[in-house]
């Protein structure tokens, strides 16, 4: 028998869409939670009548909405993920069921909602991601000391280099993909960690955050921000290290992701933008271990700033 906290139809005004015009415009969506309590805990939170022993739902809508509202999103599928994976790292909870959804989709053929269903259990969430097969292959070559996490997410490659020894830090906009990792880390008794939430395309200048030569590498997987290239070369220090990937325009025309080919790189491009670092290796095509299922079509480089 499972005991189980249901949620119905907490709703909000999003911003969620594939085209700008469409994430610009506030739209309500509704989510709709099943909380599984652990095992014996729903006994104890009934007989003891303590918020503090029970699954406070009131708490778990608070940060549903907030991570709901805090962000655009192009699509319900992300939104649906950050929710689970927050959930997971900040409540008690064995199981969960989330149901997100919009009810007023922009779309005339449609007359009811439009969403997506998810199912995540504790063992699912702290099962250990891999690493990107790039970084497996030449973390070795990587000087030791500090490492910066670029657009870290959930942490598989911040937590493979801190339990290798390296004084990493993981750095993310998405505030509740930090609290999975920190979660991670705890759960692994990994030290040399840190992390830090912060919007890297808000426009501001971002240079106090990344300080000049202050990194022995850097780590970039699966994001893609163009200016934020001079910063990061300017952050390495001589005879530092940067290992990037991520998704070609082969990708974007052959399997429509990124759904946006700007977010894609075009050919050579990696190496311009790099330009000034000493190429150790780089290589385009498909590739195993780049996100969903099979092969991806990327662009990978692993570089050395000039020693001093």
């Amino acid at each position: 028998m499972i005991d189980r906290i249901v949620v119905e139809r907490l709703e909000f005004l999003g911003h969620c869409g594939v085209t700008p015009e469409e994430r610009q415009n506030p739209q309500p969506i509704v989510v709709d939670l099943a909380l599984d309590y652990p095992p014996d805990a729903f006994p104890i939170a009934a007989a003891t009548g303590d918020i503090a022993r029970a699954l406070d739902y009131a708490q778990v809508a608070e940060r549903v909405v907030a991570i709901g509202t805090g962000q655009a999103y192009t699509l319900l599928e992300t939104l649906a993920d950050r929710l689970a994976a927050m959930i997971l790292a900040e409540f008690p909870v064995t199981a969960l069921s989330l149901w997100v959804r919009k009810t007023s989709p922009p779309l005339k053929q449609i007359s009811g909602s439009v969403g997506v269903r998810v199912e995540r259990s504790r063992s699912m969430a702290t099962s250990e991601a891999p690493p990107a097969q790039f970084l497996q292959e030449h973390w070795h070559r990587l000087p030791k000391g500090t490492v910066l996490d670029l657009a870290a997410g959930q942490g598989r490659n911040a937590l493979f280099l801190a339990a290798k020894g390296y004084a990493v830090e993981g750095v993310d906009r998405d505030e509740s993909a930090l609290a999975a990792l920190a979660d991670a880390a705890r759960q692994r008794r990994i030290k040399h960690l840190t992390l830090r939430h912060l919007d890297m395309e808000s426009g501001r200048d971002l240079s106090s955050d990344f300080p000049g030569e202050r990194y022995d590498a850097i780590v970039v997987f699966f994001y893609l921000h163009r200016p934020l290239f001079p910063m990061l070369l300017r952050a390495l220090k001589p005879g530092g290290m940067l290992i990037y990937e991520t998704f070609l325009i082969d990708n974007h025309l052959r399997h429509h992701h990124p759904r946006r080919q700007e977010f894609c790189l075009a050919h050579n491009e990696l190496l311009r933008l790099a330009e000034g670092l000493r190429v150790l290796h780089y290589d385009e095509g498909a590739h195993t271990g780049g996100q969903g299922h099979g092969p991806s079509f990327t662009a990978r480089l692993l570089a050395e700033k000039e020693p001093a």
